[in-house]
């Protein structure tokens, strides 16, 4: 483990980066105060070579009591969403930006709602997804949502501008579009309308990597070191 004290989760980066080795390490991240009051760390799943990654907000009440992301309401939309646009699910990473669940209790029920992250939580987070994307090199990253897409292309970005199209990135391409539980909380016929939205958004990226020729490197990977070869006498 890394022993400078960041008060991030760089704290808890393991030596070597893999997706089992940084799931294991994720496990234990103390960077910031959601460990707190989360049930546990929900990590990215997917290929560990997928050429699309998803990358969301947090994880939401139903993904923090079973570990795994997007499978609560939000992400049976998403499934129906993937399918539609003609993209397989399987072949997918999906992650979150924050992996600890944050919420309220209300009063009453004692059901615990969602709470937006704040920029600092969101910052203590980024070096997981950095070395989740760093790993996977996905050739396209699509971004669920403002938190997602602002982690990724910085705090002035505005998904209600700029939805749908494919943006450099420090990290790589990314598409930004909307996260399915603002689709879920839409009233009536504009939920239809969302959703429709939602699925050209999605369509748009799998073109996009039907186009794609090429794998984009990680936003630290570095180049292969040249051998080096010793003279003879």
């Amino acid at each position: 483990m890394k022993t400078a004290g960041t008060g991030s989760a760089a704290d808890f980066l393991p030596p070597v980066s893999t997706l089992p080795a940084l799931r294991q390490a994720a496990s234990g991240c103390r960077g910031c105060g959601l460990y707190r009051y989360a049930t546990q760390t929900v990590f990215g799943e997917g290929p560990a070579r997928a050429r699309l990654m998803l990358v969301g907000e947090q994880p939401g009440d139903q993904e923090d009591r079973a570990g795994h992301p997007f499978v609560g309401p939000s992400g049976r939309l998403l499934d129906e969403a993937l399918e539609e646009a003609g993209i397989d699910r399987d072949a997918v990473y999906v992650t979150n930006a924050v992996k600890h669940f944050k919420f309220v209790r209300q009063e009453l029920t004692r059901r615990r709602l969602h709470k937006k992250p704040a920029a600092g939580e969101v910052r203590a987070c980024r070096p997981w997804l950095a070395e989740e994307i760093k790993v996977v090199r996905p050739a396209l990253i699509v971004a669920l949502g403002s938190t997602a897409a602002q982690s990724l292309l910085g705090p002035g970005f505005r998904v209600t501008r700029e939805r749908g199209r494919v943006l450099e990135s420090p990290a790589g391409p990314v598409l930004a579009t909307v996260h399915p539980s603002a689709i879920l909380r839409a009233p009536g016929e504009a939920r239809a309308a969302e959703l429709r939205a939602f699925v050209r958004d999605l369509t748009a990226a799998r073109r996009w990597l039907a186009r794609a020729t090429t794998r984009r490197p990680g936003p630290a990977a570095r180049p292969p070191r040249r051998s080096r070869t010793r003279p003879t006498a």
